[in-house]
């Protein structure tokens, strides 16, 4: 139903005398030179305004300018179309943020672009110019948008342009929402539009509480019909003290995130979350965010009286004192019945069976008529464009582009005495009062239960099999089914806005309403604002009680789905998301829960003595009956998360406290019940849940494991087969496998990779990977390998390493050295049995004994006792014969026969390296050698055990 039913002046936009008259066959239009709508900084055009009638129109309505007789005839060109722009600096905390309205988008109903810093918020209210059909639900559509181009950047995905809404754009959108709709009178039905941009970020001041505060000074400004001026401030808690609109970086020291919004005299709303703090310093916090926004609310209502609208109060329409009366009179008995039915859906049957019923009977009485064909009322729209003295007829089809066309308006007709919206109306707030009766009065609610009760709970882990964690959590009638999914870094949600800025999410919580959970038919599509507000609010309740990422280096998914909903579902997602957590393995560090709780504020309304009356574990249609929906969640120790919406003009401290209270004995008995959880949380990871395994390594040999372009990584990867390996610059290598096998495997190469050999370093059964002209390459470890050179992988002369080994061939080497590079040499021929030399008898013989034993002037022990050194004098045999009692596996090396003589065992050309100690070390018989002896001496032999001997001393490889 219309609020003005001839549809002129719908919207007064100065405090001067009405426009328009409406007469039986004209419409008059008197202009003022008062009033700003109808000032053109131009000239008028002689056509302009009989361009917007048609000849039809013409035929029927006569218009006429009117000029007061006090002023001129003649409009100033000089006189200003729009407002004067006006900026006044208000208090923000322990700064000062401005205000300035008048400059920008001056055609809303009002615009203000509000600065802290160097962020700015620009925020515009309009308002449409019909109202639409009377609902329950106030029309106020509120969006906000972060521009990239705001921080100087722009988007990161594929798309640049701005579009559908991110997460934290919802939620600042409900933010902004939630304080503003109590505050808009009842029955002001014009669709109301706020827009917010966020125009400047300087990376130090947030725009979400700032936003907030746009919008509401916005409204204040506007024409918009509500009660008072509210203002947002964020509180952090640094050290012991509370700060008022933090920065950025001092939020990161903060214990607590709270978000205040209120009136200068109440709290409207709260959104809160912080680290097991107890109730008393929360609402010291309420306090002091409180006095924050009064403060605020104080300039703002200053700003008002200054350069405020009008407020639409002649456009409120509410339904006759009389169909209260009726609806009671046909329905009250039957109401009291109806809400007594415990279940909710047979309820919700009863109630609509009954308004359908309640309809019926006034239709019949003659009190509400569905025809609309009875009596019509002529409407004329306003003219918001130039207008001019003279009626001129318009050709068809002539219209300048900009102007505004007259649209013809269908005639709606006059109910008899009410419509069928309104008794539907009435009949929703008469169901209200007569619950809030019962309640109040006898201390029921509709289920049986007393204002403290908590309704039954039963809650099952491990439903899902493959699932890695899962719960079905139930509530009364309102259920949660809560699965956990487990996943390496590149499970992770990348956060992209203005204040996360290419940020990883290792947590997230995602909850979903199917129309299902309310037993309805409905549109499945994108998450709602509601879907998406619902699953911040547990999600931030449980990061609180997860692990750090060293303790447990898994990125972490919670889903919870709605499978049955009668309130207080997003606490239901806290409860089982605890549980699913702890049946996936989480190790949280302990058990929370989240409970709703109501208020009926005026109690003496319904019997009481005034004292408001807090409820318990609110149900569905308790919190739309109620006057308030505070949601608590955290231990009995402490509270993780709260969000606080007030459907009345706001509560004081002292309801909150009371609330505050109550939800910590709900709490405790919440987590009892959760306690008997059957079967219980598994607490151990899933056999389908990927392992994870951390290594720390030197950062300086990071890049030995990516390799080139990262082929090394990538090719141990494909080699073992596990899922991702993670590398980091501070040394942190995380693997990613599905099964144990694998994970050993690539933590085996990964440590063969980064170790540090040292020289010396003994290697058995290793295997030959390739073999080159100039030698083989053998892995020591997985995926290290080193060069045997061709002199060192044996004792006799090799003129190419294939003629004595393959590829495959599994040998014993000792690290000799290890260049800059960190390429590492190796040497088998080091560890194999010295070769001892003899020539035939003869002139030379004894000379040639000789040389073998100097050769060997350093023998050192085995591993049970030591072998002294030989003097210089001793003869030929008995030096070999010595050196025979103490190894007894030494292989003697057979030359080929020369003319010289046959069978003579002397070692073959470039068998053995050069003599590594200094040649005045050598013993004085070296000077006897003959210049075409074929011999030469090496720097040390080995044993059987391993044990080898350089200079006369033992080193165990």
């Amino acid at each position: 139903m219309l609020a003005n039913p001839s549809g002129l002046h719908s919207r007064p936009y100065c405090p001067h005398r009405s426009l328009f008259s409406l007469t039986s066959r004209r419409c008059n239009l008197f202009l003022s030179l008062n009033c700003p709508r109808f000032v053109s900084p131009h000239k008028p055009k002689p056509s302009s305004l009989s361009r917007i009638l048609s000849r039809k129109c013409r035929e029927r309505f006569g218009i006429r300018a009117l000029v007061d007789p006090d002023v001129s005839s003649v409009v100033s060109d000089d006189a200003p179309f729009f407002p004067q722009a006006v900026s006044v600096r208000i208090p923000y905390g322990d700064r000062h943020i401005l205000v300035e309205t008048g400059q920008i988008g001056r055609q809303a109903s009002a615009s203000v672009t509000v600065t802290d810093g160097e962020t700015i918020i620009y925020t515009s209210v309009c308002l449409a110019d019909i109202p639409s059909e009377p609902g329950d639900f106030f029309p106020l559509f509120v969006n906000y948008q972060e521009r990239f181009s705001a921080a100087g950047r722009t988007s990161g995905g594929f798309f640049k342009r701005e579009g559908r809404p991110k997460d934290n754009e919802v939620l600042i959108c409900r933010l902004i929402d939630r304080p503003l709709r109590p505050t808009m009178l009842k029955g002001f039905y014009h669709e109301t539009q706020i827009l917010s941009w966020v125009l400047s970020y300087d990376g130090l001041h947030p725009p979400d509480s700032l936003a907030v505060t746009a919008a509401g000074i916005a409204v204040a400004l506007s024409e918009v019909p509500s009660s008072k001026a509210i203002a947002g401030v964020r509180v952090g808690l640094i050290g012991d003290k509370f700060v008022v609109n933090p920065t950025t970086k001092e939020m990161e020291d903060s214990q607590l995130d709270l978000l205040v919004a209120g009136t200068d005299s109440a709290i409207l709303m709260i959104e809160g979350y912080c680290n097991f703090l107890p109730e008393e310093k929360l609402l010291e916090a309420v306090q002091v965010g409180q006095d924050a926004v009064q403060a605020i609310c104080y300039e703002v209502e200053a700003l008002v009286k200054k350069c405020g609208k009008p407020k639409m109060l002649d456009a409120i329409k509410l339904p006759p004192c009389e169909l209260y009366n009726h609806v009671e009179e046909i329905a009250g008995d039957e109401l009291v019945k109806v809400l007594q039915i415990k279940s909710k859906i047979p309820r919700r049957k009863a109630l609509s069976s009954l308004e359908e019923k309640v309809i019926t009977i006034l239709t019949e009485k003659g009190y509400v008529s569905k025809s609309e064909s009875l009596g019509t009322v002529e409407m004329v729209p306003d003219l918001l464009e130039d207008e001019d003295e003279d009626e001129e007829i318009v050709v068809d089809g002539e219209v300048d582009e900009g102007d505004v066309h007259i649209k013809p308006i269908s005639r709606k007709s006059i109910p008899q005495l009410f419509s069928e919206v309104d008794v539907k109306l009435v009949f929703k707030e008469v169901t209200s009062k007569f619950l809030r009766r019962r309640i109040v009065e006898g201390g029921k609610r509709s289920d049986g239960r007393t204002p403290y009760g908590i309704r039954p709970i039963n809650s099952q882990c491990g439903l899902l099999p493959r699932a890695h964690g899962s719960t079905l959590f139930t509530r009364g009638e309102t259920q949660s089914l809560a699965v956990v999914t487990l996943g390496d870094k590149y499970m992770a949600q990348k956060v992209d806005n203005l204040v996360d800025e290419g940020e990883y999410k290792r947590f997230y919580l995602q909850y979903s309403f199917p129309p299902s959970s309310v037993g309805e038919v409905g549109r499945m599509g994108a998450p709602s604002r509601r879907e998406v507000g619902h699953g911040t609010l547990a999600e931030r309740a449980l990061e609180p009680i997860l692990p750090s990422e060293d303790d447990f280096p898994y990125t972490i998914r919670v889903e919870s789905t709605i499978t049955e909903s009668n309130g207080s579902s997003s606490m239901a997602s806290v409860c089982g998301g605890c549980l699913a957590l702890q049946d996936g393995g989480v190790p949280v560090k302990c058990s929370i829960a989240g409970i709703a709780m109501g208020l009926v504020l005026d109690t003496k309304e319904f019997g009481g003595d005034g004292t408001p009356l807090i409820l318990s574990d609110i149900t569905g249609s308790e919190d739309a009956s109620g006057d308030m929906d505070f949601k608590v969640a955290g231990s009995e120790d402490g509270v993780t998360a709260f969000q606080m919406d007030i459907k009345v003009e706001g509560i004081t401290l002292p309801v909150m406290e009371k609330a505050l209270l109550q939800a910590r004995d709900g709490r405790k008995r919440i987590l009892a019940e959760m306690s008997k959880c059957s079967p219980p949380p598994s607490r151990r990871l899933s056999d389908y849940a990927p392992l994870i395994h951390l290594m720390k390594i030197n950062p300086e040999r990071v890049n030995l494991i990516i390799g080139s372009g990262g082929k090394k990584v990538k090719s141990i990867i494909e080699e073992t087969g596990v899922e991702a390996i993670d590398l980091q610059d501070d040394g942190i290598v995380k693997i990613t496998a599905r099964d144990l096998s694998s994970l050993e495997k690539s933590k085996l190469i990964i440590s063969s990779l980064t170790m540090v050999p040292s020289v010396g370093d003994v290697y058995r059964n290793c295997e030959i990977k390739s073999i080159v002209p100039y030698g083989a390459f053998v892995e020591i470890a997985p995926g290290r390998e080193g060069l045997c050179h061709i002199s060192e992988l044996s004792s006799n002369y090799l003129p190419k390493a294939e003629d004595a080994f393959k590829v495959g061939d599994r040998v014993d080497v000792k690290l000799i050295e290890v260049n800059d590079k960190g390429q590492l040499r190796l040497s088998r021929r080091a560890l194999l049995p010295e070769t001892v030399v003899e020539k035939p008898g003869g002139e030379d013989a004894n000379d040639s004994s000789q040389d073998t034993a100097a050769s060997h002037k350093a023998l050192v022990k085995s591993k049970d006792k030591k072998i002294v050194n030989m003097p210089k004098d001793a003869s030929a045999e008995e030096k070999v014969q010595h050196i025979k009692a103490n190894f007894s596996s030494l292989k003697q090396i057979r030359t080929p026969k020369d003319n010289s003589g046959e069978g003579t065992l002397t070692p073959r050309k470039k068998a053995f390296k050069k003599i590594a100690t200094p040649a005045k070390d050598l013993p004085d018989m070296s000077k006897d050698m003959t210049r075409n002896s074929s011999s030469r001496t090496t720097s040390g032999m080995t044993t059987k055990e391993g044990s080898e001997l350089v200079n006369g001393e033992a080193k165990v490889g």
